[in-house]
């Protein structure tokens, strides 16, 4: 996913992720710490788009264009 990123980034491509993904990523640390204070136990991710994400019509990669 990084490299993606990175690949969009450079090249002047819509990006592959959203705000929701970037929340996603980030709320991990908080998480991991949550689960390994009650014993490891596992933790759900909060779904941060209330279930958007199954009312999305497909997904593309975008590429540059080699000219």
């Amino acid at each position: 996913m990084d490299y993606r990123l990175v690949y969009c980034l450079q090249n002047g491509l819509p990006l592959d992720m959203d705000v929701y993904d970037m929340a996603e990523w980030c709320c991990l640390g908080e998480l991991t710490r949550i689960s390994l204070e009650n014993g490891s136990v596992p933790v759900a991710i909060p779904d941060f788009t209330r279930g958007a994400w199954n009312r999305i019509q497909g997904f593309r990669y975008a590429f540059k264009k080699d000219n």
